[in-house]
Parts: structure tokens; C-alpha cells; sequence
């Protein structure tokens, strides 16, 4: 097959075995090679803008510039981009974040060679690509209730087990003032006590311990 008829593909992970595993996935198919690999989200915009790739496999946590952030400034600079995020990461939080920050697809990292290739190739042809399963959890965090900034800072110093009276400190805000954000994260995330939130605020990507 000639090279501008071949998907080229850009591969952003910071683990070496993963970005091995799927350069071999993708290079056994004819239509695609991976043109370039990068290990950090800094690495990925300098690659994509150096290459310009039909494809781009985003993970989401990485050291430095995370892959919501490297997508979002790809897609800024690059209207064209076509990126799939490649994660371990099902919280619905981090599927809608992926992909309002501009991605076409969303991959979990258990998906089957065939379904990568697949996959691959519909973002190519301009299609988005979620599977059932994350699709589910989108239309769920689109039933939650948005958490503000500053619930966001309260929810994550929680997270690392502070007490109000730290969080005030922390953030230069009244104890009352912090309890009032504790009680609105609760009943937005519909859960009776601290405890319930960090758990829930895990399992959806909120934040990370």
C-alpha cells in the first residue's frame, strides 16, 4: 500500500511496554504505521505538530502535561486532529473530559486488538468511536450535577483525608464556608458523608489518590 494511502498513527504513553504492544498491534495491520511514539503529553504536541498524523492514541495520565491537556492544545492548534483517547480510566468524569477536550474516540486498554484496529480506522473515516459500556457512563455523568472549581479543591483536599479546618487553611476560607462546599459535594454526588464522596469521587474520575 502506498504511504499516503496508509493511516499513520501517533502513540502518547508513558509506559515503554504499552507503546511497544501497540506499535506491534498497529504495524501488523497493512493500512497503518506508527510513525512516532511519545511518553509524556509535552512529547505529544511537539510530535503531532512535527508529524501531523491521521491518528492520534492519547493516554490520559501521564507525567508533566496530562492527555486532556495535550488534547486540548493539539485540537487548538489542529482543527483537523483526530485523536482516540487509550486508557485503563472508565470514570465518567474522564470520559467526558477526553472528550470535550476534543477527542473522537474512547478506548479502554482491555479492548481487543481487532476492536483498536476497528476503531482506528472509523475516527480515520471522520466517525466517532464509544463502545456501549462508555457510552453508558457519558449519559450518566450528564445526569450529574456540574461540581464548581472550588468544590473541585475541596473534594480533592478530602480525597488526601484533611479536615475542614485544614481545608480553610488551605484554601484561606472560613470553616463555615467549607462545610457549606462539603454539604453541596455531597448532594451533588448523592452521598450521605465524606467517606461515600472520596469513594464515589474515585470511581468517577473526580480525583485521583
Amino acid at each position: 500500500m502506498s504511504q499516503s494511502t496508509t493511516i499513520r498513527v501517533l502513540i502518547a504513553d508513558d509506559h515503554a511496554i504499552v507503546r511497544k504492544g501497540l506499535a506491534t498491534i498497529i504495524n501488523s495491520d497493512p493500512e497503518m504505521s506508527v510513525i512516532a511514539q511519545a511518553e509524556d503529553g509535552q512529547q505529544a504536541i511537539d510530535l503531532y505538530r512535527e508529524h501531523q498524523p491521521d491518528i492520534t492514541l492519547m493516554d490520559l495520565r501521564m507525567p508533566g502535561i496530562a492527555g486532556v491537556e495535550a488534547i486540548t492544545a493539539i485540537c487548538a492548534e489542529f482543527k483537523q486532529a483526530r485523536i482516540a483517547v487509550l486508557t485503563t480510566y472508565d470514570g465518567d468524569e474522564d470520559i467526558f473530559r477526553g472528550l470535550q477536550a476534543g477527542a473522537q474516540g474512547y478506548l479502554l486498554k482491555d479492548a481487543k486488538p481487532g476492536e483498536l484496529l476497528n476503531a482506528i480506522r472509523a475516527i480515520r473515516n471522520g466517525q466517532q468511536y464509544i463502545p456501549p459500556e462508555v457510552g453508558a457512563k457519558l449519559l450518566q455523568r450528564m445526569n450529574h450535577q456540574e461540581l464548581s472549581e472550588r468544590e473541585r479543591e475541596v473534594l480533592c483536599l478530602m480525597a488526601q483525608g484533611m479536615s475542614n479546618q485544614g481545608i480553610g487553611t488551605a484554601l484561606s476560607i472560613g470553616e463555615s464556608t467549607v462545610k457549606s462546599h462539603v454539604n453541596r459535594i455531597l448532594s451533588k454526588l448523592g452521598v450521605s458523608d465524606r467517606t461515600q464522596a472520596v469513594i464515589a469521587a474515585v470511581k468517577r474520575g473526580l480525583v485521583s489518590l
